[in-house]
């Protein structure tokens, strides 16, 4: 590959972006729904069927041959999901057969990556892995911070993934998807045998649009392999392992509910907010993301739901033993499922009729006739970082270390309100900036700050600022919330860059929303 980027110009929001990277040519940010493609869909080789076994069985001895077989070269776009979280298995052993077979510079496109995956380095270092495109948690983000990769990172959010797969921006050459059950032909599911995970969704796409398509499981049952939340006539080759995931590791810190006062604080300002507000009423709907203080919210909104004796139409998940809870108690009526982030989860979305599975493509591809996200009325998310003009920051921290993915964030900003629950600062360094040190949402989209010295309404949500008169909300400009974190923490230091740009950012309509930048030595 050639240089790694070039031409770089300022976007709709004055942030500097390559206009190429990793020899592709990009398009800046243009803004909210700006950006209208004028393209098809991109569409896969046509399959024939007399290229495969007649009886159906699509099995081979191991994954290293199925690998061989799909044509494992230098230069291909190897994708996985991220199903198992940090309890996932597959991701490394294909890297070391790739190592071994001597193929280098690889495209590793997985929906998340965990830091299980820092064996990885090791394979980014030596050239077998060129550059990551996906979520680069933990110790990846930190080795694409400090300049390491050889190639330009890009995050994606988790409907970003799905666009750029659909519109032919990433082609994926061979797709590994993990299953906890399957059938020989290909049909596969995350919901039962020793490695359940769940929801397949996140390799959803990958077995529509990949040249070719491997099902690993360690679970093979006899055809058929019902519900197949992945269809078979999509699937090249079918392997069995001994373990293609640890499930007890799909739970991570990220889904148990806080135990911090200061927190559960804010989650409770939060539902009292959306009480006050109207936002919980009869059939109304809510997503909350996977951080503990957003975890902490939904309980709170379930004890304002027994109190007023009222349910809720549907909650969007990643889906937990909170949100089960509440499904079986009947204060939901629906669990629509993008993500199983436990095992009750898992075991709901085995046995409830009313626990539905979907996909990025249906809650959140931007470039679809409509999705889920507008119909949420309230989404409750997580951020690093939030600025005066409402921006805020999900990848990296006030350092400028590159430490986390995008996950559906972005895609969730598009529900009727967006609040984000944060502290006004964390160890000592305050969250509320003049500016964010990377632009994941505009701030147009970001509706109430909530933290536990104050609540910040957008001022362009007037509707919300009438609703909050006369309460008894501590309701305060975010400048004022600002002043008062530089108050007690003094204003916080600039993260120092070098001249060179180790990641991009882009937004929900595959355009490049900001830059990642080396971490000065």
């Amino acid at each position: 590959m050639g240089k790694k980027y070039s031409n770089l110009v300022k976007n709709a929001l004055g942030r500097t972006v390559p206009q190429e990277v990793n020899d592709q040519l990009q398009v800046p940010y243009m803004g909210v729904g700006k950006y209208k493609p004028d393209a098809n869909r991109y569409g896969p080789k046509i399959s024939s069927c007399s290229d495969f076994p007649l009886d159906g069985n699509k099995q081979v001895g191991s994954l290293k041959e199925a690998l061989v077989k799909a044509g494992l070269k230098d230069g291909m776009t190897i994708s996985t999901h991220h199903h198992f979280r940090n309890g996932d298995l597959l991701a490394n052993q294909i890297f070391d057969i790739a190592k071994e077979l001597g193929v280098k510079d690889l495209r590793w496109y997985p929906s998340a990556s965990f830091p299980c995956h820092e064996h990885l380095i090791q394979y980014l270092e030596d050239g077998t892995i060129h550059h990551i495109e996906g979520s680069m948690n933990g110790p990846l983000g930190k080795f694409t911070s400090q300049g390491k990769m050889k190639g330009i990172g890009i995050l994606r959010s988790h409907g970003g993934r799905y666009q750029s797969i659909q519109d032919g921006e990433v082609k994926i050459d061979i797709a590994v998807i993990g299953a906890a059950c399957a059938d020989s032909f290909g049909n596969a599911n995350g919901l039962y045998g020793k490695s359940a995970s769940g929801l397949l969704g996140f390799a959803l796409a990958d077995s529509q649009y990949a040249d070719k398509v491997i099902v690993v499981t360690d679970n093979m049952i006899p055809f058929p392999c019902i519900p197949w939340q992945i269809q078979g006539n999509y699937v090249d080759y079918t392997v069995v392992t001994d373990k293609i995931g640890i499930p007890e590791k799909i739970v991570s810190g990220t889904t148990e509910i806080t135990k911090s006062p200061d927190r559960l604080l804010l989650a409770e300002m939060t539902a009292k907010f959306c009480e006050i507000t109207g936002i919980i009423h009869e059939g109304f709907s809510f997503q909350a993301g996977a951080g503990g203080t957003a975890g902490a919210v939904g309980e709170y909104f379930a004890e304002t739901m027994r109190r007023l004796k009222i349910k809720g139409r549907f909650a969007r998940g990643g889906s937990n033993k909170y949100l089960v809870k509440m499904l079986e108690e009947g204060l939901i009526e629906y669990i629509l499922d993008g993500q199983t982030f436990d095992l009750d989860g898992v075991r709901s979305m085995a046995q409830n009729p009313g626990h539905v599975w979907t996909s990025p493509f249906t809650s959140y591809n931007y470039h679809g006739k409509g999705n889920f996200a507008g119909i949420v009325d309230v989404v409750i998310l997580g951020a690093t970082e939030v600025d005066v003009n409402y921006n805020a920051n999900v990848v990296t921290h006030s350092d400028g270390m590159l430490l986390h993915g995008i996950g559906g964030w972005q895609n969730c900003l598009f529900s009727k309100t967006v609040i984000l629950p944060i502290p006004l600062f964390r160890d000592r360094i305050p969250v509320i900036l003049d500016e964010v040190t990377t632009i994941c949402g505009p701030g147009e989209l970001i509706d109430v700050i909530v933290t536990e010295r104050g609540i910040a309404i957008n001022p362009l949500r007037k509707d919300l600022l009438e609703k909050v008169k006369g309460s008894d909300l501590p309701i305060k400009t975010i400048q004022e919330l600002k002043a008062e974190a530089e108050k007690i923490c003094g204003k916080p230091a600039r993260p120092q860059y070098e001249d060179e740009i180790v990641a991009v950012i882009k937004w929900v309509d595959g355009t490049i929303i900001d830059s990642v930048w080396k971490i000065k030595s």
